[in-house]
């Protein structure tokens, strides 16, 4: 997508009712909303959702859309601790038909060929990956080329595993769960010696594990144009 349609597409708001929440782990939730017809994304893109059913400082913040673009929802996943933000208590408050505004979808992470690919995921950062992979699986893909899915969480909770694992059944994705640095950089050090000069590497998570990561690959004489980044905040 374009500068210029990102622009246009940041600038059309909707009203998206809200169908329900799910909780996926100890802290983290996902919230599911109707889709319009006339809506829709590419896989990996996020758009900017806004609390319209109170008032609070910061109503307006972008999340990864979780769900792919066949999938016939909305959906955002987000970690929720015990002291959350106004904005995520007012996601905790919402009840079935009450709305929210989004704008988007807008972002360029997201696949734009078929090469082979190392998708890095940090904790909620696999939230993008989702709808990437969900994609590829309602596509029947089955170019052979290689994708490999590096999913590090230092807690373990690996959201989304049972989806991930069902998805890894196709011959062309292997799903690596990881809880230390060292073995993610030994993954990423494997997978560039078989596919170094033609590999796409995509990095979602907090952002020092984000910046970190991309200095690695740039380190190992990976360009910067192979390199897709989506960094994570707290809020």
């Amino acid at each position: 997508m374009s500068f210029f349609q990102d622009m246009f597409s940041i600038f059309k708001k909707r009203e998206l009712s809200f169908i329900e929440s799910r909780k996926e782990s100890e802290d983290v939730y996902s919230f599911l909303f109707e889709r319009e017809k006339d809506l829709t994304w590419k896989a990996g893109q996020y758009g900017l959702f806004s609390i319209t059913h109170k008032t609070i400082k910061k109503p307006t913040k972008p999340f990864s859309l979780a769900a792919a673009p066949t999938e016939n929802m909305v959906k955002i996943t987000t970690r929720i601790g015990d002291d959350p933000s106004d904005f995520k208590k007012a996601l905790l408050e919402l009840k079935q038909g009450m709305k929210v505004k989004m704008s988007g979808p807008v972002g360029s992470f997201y696949m734009q060929d078929n090469s082979p690919s190392l998708l890095i995921a940090g904790g909620i950062g696999i939230t993008p990956f989702r709808s990437i992979l969900k994609q590829l699986e309602a596509e029947g893909n089955h170019d052979g080329k290689q994708r490999k899915l590096l999913y590090l969480d230092g807690k373990k909770s690996y959201i989304f595993k049972n989806e991930l694992d069902e998805m890894a059944n196709h011959p062309s994705l292997t799903v690596t769960y990881l809880d230390s640095r060292d073995d993610l950089h030994q993954e990423i050090d494997t997978f560039n010696t078989l596919y170094k000069n033609n590999g796409k590497y995509f990095i979602a998570g907090p952002k020092s594990l984000v910046d970190s990561i991309s200095s690695h690959l740039q380190s190992n004489q990976i360009s910067k144009r192979n390199i897709k980044k989506d960094a994570f905040f707290g809020y």
